[in-house]
């Protein structure tokens, strides 16, 4: 590394996600697809939420942030990619790239906390519904969501100043469609190894901590449910969890792959193909999993369109 001149360069180069495709194009069309129903289907759920009264409860609060955190996700990464594809410049500068990578660093760590802030939500709801008013009042959620997003930006904003202040040799290109931690920390002239250890002490501690309460709340809840002598209720009780469960799993699936895992051991492809199920794949089937499997959500939505047809 020694004999490696430190580039004065400002700015880097993602390689992209299709850059040993065969067929770029054709990869890119579906990926824009699964974009734009993504951001629309976050977008129409923050809407929906935001506009009838009835969805004014924790539980969607705190959806509606899930959905903000996906759309913001989505945009912060994806569209910069697309832009590079169809532009042909692919290029980023280093406030753009550490822009970048504190974006999804906060809201991956932010949407860890948030999922299990949602089945805190929806233990006390099921086992303690006497107490829920106190303690998931309006104030404590709004507290809740503040913490979790001024927390992990702080967190964030930390661990990206300390990554971009390590000097980069030689080449400049980042193999991955946005500048991710890891991928950037091969473009250092410094021994890393050591951070990434820390990162990946941290993204095992912050995964598993939340995973293991998530569980923890659920396997509580279970067993109330079980105990339920009305069949309505325990019905409505179960689809109320199975939607949260179904995003819990998607979410922290990759996760886990990809911060429980030493990068040496993920070939640059798949770590890529990963990262696409976390950044669109994941938010593209968070709002259709609440929306299509909750009676309020579809309520609202067939409201709002009635209106529309009235109006017009």
């Amino acid at each position: 590394m020694g004999n490696r001149n430190k580039t004065a360069s400002v700015s880097f180069v993602l390689l992209g996600l299709f850059s040993n495709s065969r067929h770029p194009e054709f990869l890119i069309s579906i990926v824009l697809l699964t974009y734009v129903a993504a951001v629309s289907g976050n977008a129409t759920l923050i809407t929906l939420i935001l506009l009838d009264p009835q969805l004014h409860t924790p539980m969607y609060v705190l959806l509606s942030q899930l959905s903000l955190m996906d759309l913001t996700l989505t945009l912060s990464t994806v569209t910069k990619m697309a832009a590079d594809f169809f532009s042909g410049t692919r290029q980023i500068s280093k406030v753009g790239c550490g822009t970048q990578m504190f974006f999804y660093l906060t809201l991956g760590a932010a949407e860890s906390v948030l999922l299990t802030l949602m089945a805190y939500d929806r233990y006390v709801a099921i086992c303690n519904p006497l107490r829920y008013c106190t303690l998931m009042s309006p104030r404590v959620c709004l507290l809740m969501v503040a913490m979790t997003w001024v927390g992990s930006s702080l967190a964030s904003l930390s661990h990206t100043i300390y990554v971009m202040h390590f000097p980069t040799c030689g080449s400049i290109e980042i193999q991955h469609f946005f500048c991710e931690v890891m991928a950037f920390l091969k473009l250092c002239c410094e021994d890393t190894s050591v951070y990434e250890k820390v990162v990946l002490i941290t993204g095992t501690v912050l995964l598993l901590i939340p995973f293991s309460l998530i569980l923890a709340s659920y396997a509580l809840i279970f067993l109330t449910v079980f105990h339920m002598n009305s069949p309505k209720g325990r019905n409505k009780a179960l689809a109320t969890c199975s939607s949260h469960l179904t995003v819990v799993s998607l979410y922290f699936g990759p996760a886990m792959v990809i911060y429980m895992t030493p990068s040496s051991t993920l070939s640059p492809e798949l770590d890529r193909h990963l990262f696409v199920l976390d950044t669109v794949i994941t938010p593209l089937l968070n709002p259709l999993i609440y929306s299509l499997r909750n009676k309020e959500v579809v309520r609202a939505l067939k409201k709002a369109l009635g209106r529309q047809l009235v109006s017009k």
